[in-house]
């Protein structure tokens, strides 16, 4: 008999695989959270390792199968993935009862003829010396830095990559770096949550948690962020209640460096599902916030995200749903801009591994023009004196400084903001921006999402 969890680890990823959905949206379903606790963790770990491991998974059941992958029925190599993963990688999983659940899993999906070659290639599986126990789950120690893994481990970590990815980044950041952004898109990243009621509550909040038993330390950089420790943060009454977002702290960074004021008219564009809107909505506190977005489901998402907590009283929230790719149908121009463009997310992989098996290199062009449309648009609707930040979450040229710098070549009046200009303003991010001014952060370096933002300002 397939234990629950193994059997919605299976129908996640059979899902992912047709390319029809996202792990991290699956994960969500209400057959998941319907799960006893144990057993959501269990999927979680599971769907998200083979995803992260899901080259090198490939390359053992070749290897221990003898035969192409092409070979087998997509639901059989899904079910070979799911105990491969198992075997090398969790220690406390008896190899028997991992065998007979696969030998199990395979029949329910109707591929009974191949219960026997499962069989096989999983009682020759073993498990793998500096990849089994919790070190490839752990990301990063106390310190926050990144655990160091074994010539081995880096070398399933590469596998488990995008071969042209890999070559691009060897070209733009060298072969150390290139293995090191590899090995950080196969560990769990961690988990961090932004304070939604305010900086000075932070301490009080962690206090909370911790009486809920959920650990957690103040973050590097963010002004609200803690990073949790240890313990369910997304269950807690404080998230329940709209007193804490998850949200990674490179991604709340990039909402800070908008900087809006009392009072002023701010536009978020690309705005779904709004946890970046419901940050400027509390800064702004007065004023006027239009968020913005072209999927209509989405949107809908964001007002059930946005009604916790209850928005500042002063403040008028509008929601459009528009393609910023086209002109945009203001009349009004906007003191404070957010573009956080969609991209091939490649700062993002541990936390959205799928990318890594549906990204094209020719997908890097065609994001690029959308952007650069959506930016120019963007710009056209910027105040005299208003500031824009353009934001992706990829490690891209082609999303981040070529779309920049295309737009500014265009447009008399808007500048880049200096890398001097935003250290004075924000200290505490100084070494985050490079000389000529870009926000960059990278999981390597940093233990957060890779993200890139540009600071504009109209003249």
């Amino acid at each position: 008999m397939v234990s629950s969890a193994r059997a919605a680890a299976y129908r996640i990823l059979h899902r992912v695989e047709s390319g029809r959905a996202f792990a991290v949206d699956l994960l969500q379903s209400e057959r998941v959270s319907d799960l006893p606790e144990v057993d959501r963790r269990l999927v979680t770990e599971l769907d998200m390792g083979v995803l992260r491991w899901r080259g090198d998974l490939d390359f053992r059941i070749e290897r221990l199968s003898g035969k192409p992958l092409r070979y087998f029925d997509p639901e059989v190599a899904t079910v070979l993935r799911l105990g491969i993963y198992q075997i090398v990688f969790l220690d406390k999983v008896p190899k028997a009862a991992v065998v007979n659940e696969a030998v199990e899993m395979v029949k329910a999906a109707r591929k009974r003829s191949a219960a026997g070659l499962v069989n096989a290639v999983l009682r020759k599986c073993e498990p793998c010396r500096g990849l089994s126990g919790p070190e490839h789950r752990r990301g990063v120690g106390p310190a926050g830095d990144s655990s160091a893994p074994s010539p081995e481990a880096l070398e399933s970590a590469r596998r488990s990559f995008l071969p042209w990815l890999l070559d691009r980044w060897e070209r733009h950041f060298g072969s150390e770096a290139a293995g090191a952004l590899a090995w950080s898109s196969v560990l769990a990243p961690r988990t961090c949550l932004r304070v939604a009621v305010g900086a000075d509550a932070r301490e009080e909040i962690q206090r909370q948690l911790a009486e809920e038993g959920i650990e957690t330390r103040i973050g590097k950089y963010g002004q609200q962020t803690l990073v949790v420790q240890s313990g369910d943060a997304r269950s807690s009454e404080l998230a329940r209640h709209g007193r804490i977002a998850v949200q990674d702290e490179a991604s709340q960074l990039v909402a800070e460096l908008v900087a809006p004021r009392p009072g002023q008219r701010a536009l978020d564009l690309c705005a779904a599902p709004g946890i970046k809107t419901g940050q400027l909505a509390s800064a702004l506190g007065s004023g006027v916030l239009v968020a913005s977005d072209m999927s209509a489901r989405r949107l809908r998402t964001m007002l059930k995200l946005l009604d916790r907590p209850p928005l500042p009283t002063g403040l008028q929230l509008h929601i459009v749903r528009l393609d910023a790719a086209r002109p945009l149908p203001f009349a009004v121009k906007f003191d404070r801009v957010l573009l956080d463009a969609p991209c091939s997310g490649t700062g993002t992989l541990a936390r959205n591994p799928e990318i890594k098996w549906r990204l094209e290199p020719r997908d890097l062009g065609r994001l690029a023009a959308i952007q650069a449309e959506m930016l120019r648009n963007a710009l056209g609707v910027l105040a005299p004196g208003g500031r824009l930040v353009y934001a992706t979450c990829s490690l891209e040229p082609e999303e981040n400084d070529q779309v920049v710098e295309g737009a500014l070549a265009e447009k008399q009046g808007p500048r880049l903001l200096s890398r001097n200009e935003l250290t004075r303003e924000f200290p505490d991010l100084s070494p985050l921006f490079d000389p000529c001014g870009y926000f960059r952060t990278r999981p390597d370096l940093h233990s957060v999402d890779g993200f890139f933002a540009a600071v504009i300002e109209a003249r």
